[in-house]
């Protein structure tokens, strides 16, 4: 409610604007443009990092952007290459106003899990990551069929040229897509690979010896439900605190309750062998580029073109041993997923490994969420 009226003031107040070009095809409710002195925090961030990180869009996926952003990247080349201290910030502040999203913002945390793995069935590894099947089709604006979500992006072509419904989870785990030769890597654990299709990447240590990583590929299309609200309708945590660790540590605890939670969730994501990119570099993200730890965020890509700034305010427990910190930080929209539904909802990535696991599955937190609307020829200085 107090969100409901806060809008209607500022509808009131003409302090409402709806989206820049850089938004995607559902419109935004901004506030009026800000000053940069609004923001707590930006002075104290290191803008050459993150202009470093938007340029990355201008030189390799400079069609994919806005255009509104696409004729920027001459000047953000320009101030990234000066040796003026603040050349970064100044850039950033005279081409770009920030504009609050009039949203509940949230955001949560995700990482590049490592597993033990092996290309073969057998010695305790039996839960496969499949690659995506020929038959899944992007509906690219085609009516979803039924058993579908209405804004479903994939489902099954058949045999005589009609659209069906992929199987869910639960008829995958049963078989339905077995002797098909889809199996890219097997894993010990099925909550790891769980865990996997959260995240959407994974490098994997292989017992065969070295190692390979997995990325998104395709997805049935059918609805994400978080598997962690089992133990709230069972009385077994409040709303809020089923972080990662928390959901981990209660199946660990209770592993007859594995196959029916998991099940819980009907969307099924299917994988790619990733071989593009350095070793040391992160996982690759929708938008094609490496992810940055602590610049890379994934946002509703319904609401977000990829390469959009957002600066993001939050109160988060991502210190050594869960301290709480001050999380103030201009990022770059570069990824996506299906539980980051909304257009101030977001989730960071911390990068890869154990350590940045223990850091993002502890996220799930209100944050102020402010786009980076580039001004117009007009606006500036």
């Amino acid at each position: 409610m107090a969100l409901v009226a806060g809008l209607a003031a500022a509808l009131l107040a003409g302090t409402v604007a709806t989206g820049p070009a850089q938004v995607r095809g559902k419109p935004l409710m901004l506030s009026a443009p800000l000053t940069f002195a609004e923001l707590p925090g930006w002075a104290g961030d290191d803008h050459r990092a993150a202009l470093a990180a938007f340029l990355r869009h201008c030189r390799e996926r400079r069609a994919e952007l806005p255009a509104e952003l696409s004729r920027l990247c001459g000047l953000a080349h320009a101030a990234s290459e000066s040796h003026e201290l603040l050349a970064a910030r100044t850039f950033l502040e005279q081409h770009f106003e920030p504009r609050r999203i009039l949203s509940d913002g949230f955001v949560t945390g995700y990482f590049e899990p490592e597993y033990e793995g092996s290309r073969q069935l057998g010695g305790g590894y039996d839960t496969p990551l499949l690659a995506r099947p020929p038959e899944l089709v992007p509906l690219a604006g085609r009516p979803a069929p039924a058993g579908l979500p209405k804004d479903a992006p994939f489902a099954f072509l058949n045999g005589n040229g009609q659209l069906i419904a992929p199987p869910d989870r639960g008829a995958i785990m049963d078989g339905a897509l077995a002797g098909r030769r889809l199996e890219l890597v097997w894993l010990a654990d099925p909550v790891d690979a769980f865990y996997v299709h959260v995240q959407g990447s994974a490098r994997i240590r292989l017992r065969e010896g070295g190692s390979l990583r997995v990325g998104y590929a395709g997805k049935t299309g059918h609805p994400y439900s978080a598997i962690g609200r089992v133990m709230i309708e069972r009385g077994l945590a409040e709303p809020g605190t089923v972080t990662m660790q928390v959901l981990r540590k209660w199946l660990a605890e209770n592993p007859h309750e594995i196959d029916g939670v998991l099940r819980r969730n009907r969307s099924y994501i299917f994988f790619r062998e990733v071989t593009e990119g350095a070793e040391h570099e992160g996982p690759v993200g929708a938008a094609g580029l490496p992810l940055l730890p602590g610049r890379s965020l994934a946002i509703d890509a319904a609401h977000h073109a990829y390469g959009t700034l957002v600066f993001v305010s939050a109160d988060l427990p991502s210190g050594p041993g869960g301290a709480r910190e001050t999380y103030r930080r201009l990022m770059i929209a570069e990824d996506t997923g299906s539980a980051i539904v909304g257009p101030a909802r977001g989730d960071i990535f911390f990068g890869s490994g154990e350590e940045a696991g223990e850091r993002a599955g502890r996220i799930q937190h209100p944050a102020d969420m402010v786009l980076l609307v580039p001004r117009g020829p007009e606006a500036r200085p």
